[in-house]
C-alpha cells in the first residue's frame, strides 16, 4: 500500500482551521445577545471586533518567523493553547473593557495559524500539491464558521452565550493533545513516514527554483515588491472576509429580519460554500500549474478571479431586499472569495526559498490584517451613521475591486518553468 502519512498532517491542519474559525466566529454569532447583556452600541461592538486584529496581525509575522526558526510543531502548539484559553475566558467578561482585553490576547494566540499552516504544507507536501493542500486544510476555516452558527447559536439559546465559549475552548485543548502526539516538523523526523514518501516530497521541492532566486537575507525577502503584492491581494480578500465574519449574523437579524434561531442556521450556508471554494480553488490552481508550468500565473489567476466575483456579488447585495436573494448572493460571494487567499498563500512558495516561507507569508499576512482592524469598525460606523448596511456593502465591494486591480498590476507574470513531478508510484518503504 502506498505511503500517504502526509495526509494525516493535513487532517490535523484542517481540524485546527475548523476550531480556529469556530472560536473566532463565536462572538459574531452571539453578538446580538452580548450587545444586549453588556449594553454595547454598534460602534462599540465594531471596536471589539477590530481589537482582535491588533494582537492577531503582529503575531501573523512573529508566528511565521518562529516557525521558520523553531519549527511549526512547537509554534502551533503554543498558539492553540493561548487562543483556546482566551476563548474560554470570554465567558467571564463583564463589560466593554474586559471583552476588549480578552479579544486582543485571543488574537495574539490565533495570529500564527495561517503562516504556520503554510510553513507546514511547505515542509510536508510536494510543490504540485501545494495549492490543493492549502485549499483543503484551510477549508476547515469557513466550515468552522458554518458549524459555529448552529452550535454556538443553539448552545447560547439552551445554556446562555457564555457556555458556548467554554464548549469550543475544550475542543481546542483536545486538538492540542493530538497535535503534540502526532506531529513532527518534517517528514524526515517522523518514524511513520516511509523512505519512498520522503523522497517523493524532497524531489518535487528540489526541482523548484524560487522566482526571486536563492540567497540574501530575510530583510531583503520581506521588502521585495512581490511580498507587498501578496499582501495587497490578501488585504482586499481579508477585508471582505472580516466584514462577513464580524457582521453577517447581525446583518441577517437586523436588515433581513431573520429570527435569532433562523439566523443560527442560515449563517452556516455561505460558509459551507466557502469551504468548497477554498478546496476547489486549490485544485484549479494546481491544475493550471501542471498544465502551464507557470506557478505565478496559476496562483494569480485564481486569486484575482475569486476575489473579482466576490466583490461584484457584494456590490449587488447592497441593493437587495429579499431574504432568499440576499442569502444566495452572500453564499456566492463567500464561495468565490475563499478561493483567493489560498492562492496568495501558495504564491509565497513560488516566490521565496522554503526556509523563508513562514516569515515572508507571515509578514504579508501581518500587513494584510490591517484590514481586520479597519473593516469591522468602519462597518459599525457605516451602519450607525451612514444609513445602514447599504453603505457598508458598497465600501466592502469597492475594496475587493481595488484588490483585483492591485494584483493585476503588482504581481508579475514570470516565464514558465519546467515543473518536475515525480511520476514513479509510491511504494511502502523503510525508514
Amino acid at each position: 500500500m502506498a505511503s500517504r502519512f502526509r495526509f494525516v498532517i493535513a487532517a490535523l491542519l484542517f481540524c485546527a482551521g475548523l476550531i480556529n474559525y469556530m472560536d473566532r466566529a463565536a462572538l459574531s454569532v452571539v453578538a446580538p445577545k452580548v450587545a444586549h447583556d453588556l449594553n454595547l452600541p454598534p460602534h462599540a461592538l465594531g471596536e471589539v471586533f477590530s481589537s482582535f486584529f491588533f494582537g492577531y496581525a503582529l503575531f501573523c509575522f512573529i508566528g511565521g518567523f518562529l516557525a521558520d526558526r523553531f519549527g511549526p510543531r512547537r509554534v502551533y502548539a503554543w498558539a492553540m493553547a493561548v487562543w483556546s484559553l482566551f476563548c474560554g475566558l470570554t465567558a467571564a467578561v463583564t463589560g466593554f473593557l474586559s471583552l476588549l482585553f480578552v479579544r486582543i490576547v485571543f488574537g495574539i494566540g490565533e495570529g500564527p495559524m495561517c503562516a504556520v499552516t503554510n510553513k507546514t504544507v511547505c515542509n510536508w507536501f510536494p510543490r504540485h500539491e501545494t495549492a490543493s493542500m492549502i485549499g483543503t486544510t484551510f477549508a476547515g476555516q469557513p466550515l468552522g464558521t458554518a458549524i459555529a452558527g448552529p452550535l454556538v447559536g443553539f448552545a447560547a439559546i439552551a445554556l446562555g452565550w457564555r457556555w458556548s465559549f467554554l464548549i469550543i475552548a475544550v475542543l481546542g485543548f483536545l486538538w492540542l493533545a493530538a497535535w503534540l502526539l502526532i506531529m513532527r516538523d518534517t517528514p524526515l523526523e517522523h518514524p511513520k513516514v516511509s523512505a519512498a514518501e520522503r523522497a517523493y516530497i524532497a524531489e518535487s521541492r528540489a526541482s523548484h527554483v524560487p522566482v526571486e532566486g536563492k540567497g540574501g537575507g530575510l530583510g531583503r525577502a520581506l521588502f521585495r515588491p512581490t511580498t507587498f503584492a501578496v499582501a495587497a491581494g490578501l488585504f482586499a480578500a481579508n477585508y471582505v472576509i472580516y466584514f462577513f465574519l464580524s457582521w453577517l449574523p447581525s446583518y441577517f437579524v437586523s436588515a433581513q429580519h431573520f429570527s435569532f434561531a433562523a439566523m443560527s442556521l442560515i449563517t452556516s450556508l455561505p460558509w459551507i460554500g466557502g469551504a468548497v471554494g477554498y478546496a476547489m480553488g486549490g485544485v484549479v490552481s494546481d491544475a493550471i500549474l501542471k498544465r502551464s508550468g507557470n506557478g505565478l500565473i496559476a496562483r494569480k489567476a485564481v486569486a484575482m478571479g475569486g476575489l473579482g466575483v466576490a466583490a461584484a456579488s457584494v456590490l449587488v447585495i447592497a441593493f437587495v431586499h429579499t431574504q432568499a436573494l440576499a442569502v444566495a448572493l452572500v453564499t456566492l460571494a463567500i464561495t468565490f472569495l475563499m478561493a483567493s487567499p489560498q492562492a496568495n498563500w501558495a504564491l509565497t512558495q513560488e516566490l521565496v526559498e522554503p526556509d523563508k516561507v513562514g516569515a515572508v507569508s507571515g509578514f504579508a499576512h501581518f500587513l494584510s490584517n490591517f484590514s481586520g482592524m479597519i473593516a469591522p469598525a468602519v462597518t459599525g460606523f457605516a451602519i450607525e451613521y451612514g444609513g445602514g448596511y447599504t453603505a457598508s456593502f458598497l465600501i466592502t465591494g469597492l475594496v475587493g475591486i481595488a484588490g483585483v486591480i492591485a494584483m493585476l498590476v503588482m504581481v508579475p507574470n514570470a516565464p514558465p518553468q519546467t515543473l518536475t513531478v515525480p511520476l514513479r508510484p509510491l511504494v511502502s518503504g523503510g525508514d
